[in-house]
C-alpha cells in the first residue's frame, strides 16, 4: 500500500557534497542522488573520491538512502565499487534495476548519451531507446531515478558548441511522457551562466515532477549554487 514519500532529490555534487545545506523538513525520511558524487576521470583515484562521498551519504540522517550512478563515476563502471559495497552501508545501488519504498516502485538507470567526452555508462544516442524500452517497460513504475534529463526538460547547455543545445535523451523523454509517473529525477546539466537547469518542472495535463537536481553551476565549481529539490510524493 502506497503512502505519501518525501524526497531530497540532489545530484552532481562532485566532492562539493559537504556544503550541502542538509533539510530538516518534517516527515522527511528518503534521499535520492542521481550521480556524479565524484569527479576524476581516472578510475582509480575515482575510487578514493566514491569512498569520501559515501562516508557522508551514509551518516546522512534519513531512513532510506538511494544511489544511481553517473557519468563521472568511473570507479562504479570499472567494478572497484559494487552493489555490495553500497548495501554494506545501507545505501540502495540502482543499475537498471528498481526498488520499492514507502510502496512506490522506483527505477534507477545511469546511463546517458554520448554529450563531449566519452565518460562512464554513456551510449549512442542511437541505443538508448532499447535501455529504456527494457527498463520502462511497466506501467507500474512511480519514480524514475536517472542520470540524464528527458530532452528539452531542464537540458540546456553551451558547454560543446556555441549555441545553446537541449542534450537530454529524447527517447527517455517519451517513455516517461507515456507512463506519466509521479516523478522523474536526473542531474548531469548544470546550472550554466545564462540559464538555470536545476528545480522542478511539471509540463500541463502531466502529473509528473521533472527534477533537475544539480547542486554546482559550470565554470564556478568550488560552491554549490543550489541545494538540491524536495519533493512530495502522494499516491
Amino acid at each position: 500500500m502506497k503512502k505519501q514519500l518525501k524526497i531530497w532529490h540532489i545530484s552532481d555534487s562532485h566532492q562539493f557534497h559537504h556544503l550541502l545545506n542538509i533539510p530538516q523538513e518534517p516527515g522527511l525520511d528518503t534521499v535520492i542522488f542521481t550521480g556524479d558524487g565524484s569527479h576524476n576521470f581516472n578510475p582509480y583515484f575515482n575510487v578514493g573520491e566514491m569512498e569520501n562521498f559515501l562516508d557522508w551519504f551514509e551518516k546522512l540522517p534519513f531512513k532510506n538512502k538511494i544511489y544511481v550512478a553517473g557519468n563521472h563515476d568511473t570507479s562504479i563502471e570499472k567494478g572497484l565499487l559494487t552493489k555490495s559495497d553500497f548495501k554494506n552501508r545501507g545505501i540502495i545501488y540502482l543499475e537498471n534495476d528498481y526498488t520499492f519504498i514507502n510502496g512506490f516502485k522506483i527505477v534507477g538507470s545511469p546511463y546517458t548519451p554520448f554529450f563531449g567526452r566519452q565518460w562512464a555508462f554513456t551510449k549512442s544516442r542511437n541505443k538508448m531507446g532499447g535501455i529504456w524500452s527494457k527498463l520502462l517497460d511497466s506501467n507500474d513504475i512511480d519514480i524514475v531515478a536517472v542520470h540524464g534529463p528527458p530532452k528539452s526538460i531542464l537540458d540546456l547547455s553551451d558547454a560543446s558548441r556555441k549555441d545553446v543545445e537541449q542534450c537530454g535523451c529524447k527517447a527517455l523523454y517519451n517513455h516517461v511522457l507515456r507512463l506519466n509517473p509521479y516523478a522523474c529525477l536526473f542531474g548531469h546539466i548544470h546550472n550554466r551562466k545564462w540559464f538555470n537547469n536545476a528545480g522542478v518542472l511539471k509540463l500541463s495535463n502531466y502529473k509528473t515532477q521533472f527534477s533537475n537536481g544539480s547542486v554546482v553551476t559550470d565554470a564556478k565549481f568550488g560552491k554549490v549554487t543550489s541545494h538540491g529539490n524536495l519533493l512530495t510524493i502522494n499516491p
